[in-house]
């Protein structure tokens, strides 16, 4: 008696219609590419991030020393063909500033993502998949870090921490401190999704032929939950930078003479009546790297959800 040839479990879940196999990321991908504001906004964080990364390290981008106090010049001169965007109330230059101020900014905008990512899936993975014991332990321990204000830990952290010699200098503190607060909705996230596709058809097909929890975990379950994690990653780059930004605002950000967007538009903000271009400028470029990241976030979430199929 012939029997009828099976599918691999991987062909089987993701589907051949026609003898052409559409993954769930080549058609993610393939709708954020026809999101226009989404793309937009992709290229522009794509030339900030190289302008800023070259601006720190190339001379004829940067120009001048953005600690360097130029007396010569003047103090509080406009934008010019020898500085592009003014000089500040010490004379140093706004442009190189404002490249390393971007840079700064945005190492710690990535580095908080890239920290909630790995704790948050590492967390709400191991809470979704240890039983009820561990769940109850990690979720409680998540929830009372959760409840606690924000901004208030970070500055408790930022004062426990402030002066300690550690690799990467102020940048990596305060990257930390962001990202200590930060995990907790990622986690959440996690397991919910999870603890969802746990009672999924495929994952259940998968369990009946055999496959082991670790490959169920790793190759069914983990790449299905990540769509909205990518998401959640996305924003959380963003609030990131604005909450550095904060910090600076209020004394709590990089030691001087190094400078974040934030400690820019604090400057800026105290010159506003002689120097309105100290303000302008840093706070422009925070404006644009907000409403880039929400149109990306805005198009990841429309490409990863799949209702949009």
């Amino acid at each position: 008696m012939a029997h009828a040839r099976a599918l691999p479990l991987p062909d089987l879940l993701a589907g051949d219609a026609g003898g052409k196999r559409n993954g769930v990321w080549p058609d993610a991908l393939k709708r954020l590419s026809r999101n226009r504001p989404a793309m937009i906004a992709l290229f522009t964080l794509g030339a900030i991030f190289v302008l800023a990364a070259l601006g720190n390290y190339v001379d004829v981008i940067q120009r001048y020393d953005p600690a360097a106090l130029n007396y010569a010049d003047g103090t509080k001169t406009g934008p010019s063909w020898d500085h592009f965007l003014g000089q500040d109330h010490l004379g140093r230059d706004t442009w190189a500033r404002v490249l390393q101020g971007t840079w700064i900014s945005l190492r710690v905008g990535l580095g908080v993502a890239a920290i909630a990512l790995v704790v948050g899936v590492l967390v709400g993975g191991a809470a979704a998949l240890t039983g009820s014991a561990g769940d109850n332990i990690l979720m409680r321990v998540t929830d009372a870090l959760y409840a606690f204000p924000d901004l208030l830990f970070i500055i408790l952290l930022r004062a426990v921490l402030d002066g300690r010699d550690v690799p990467g200098g102020d940048v990596a503190i305060i990257i930390f401190t962001i990202a200590f607060v930060s995990w907790m909705t990622v986690a959440r996230l996690v397991r919910g999704q999870m603890l969802s596709l746990a009672r999924s058809d495929y994952v259940l097909a998968a369990r009946a032929l055999g496959a082991s929890q670790t490959r169920i975990v790793f190759f069914h379950m983990l790449p299905n939950a990540l769509g909205p994690v990518i998401v959640a990653v996305t924003f959380a780059i963003p609030v990131a930078i604005f909450a550095e930004s904060a910090l600076a605002f209020i004394g709590f950000g990089v030691a001087p003479p190094a400078a974040s967007l934030g400690t820019l538009i604090d400057e800026g903000h105290r010159q506003i009546i002689e120097t309105k271009w100290m303000l302008i400028f840093p706070g422009s470029v925070l404006a644009v790297l907000m409403l880039c990241f929400t149109f990306l976030g805005d198009g990841l979430r429309d490409a990863l959800d799949p209702r949009s199929r």
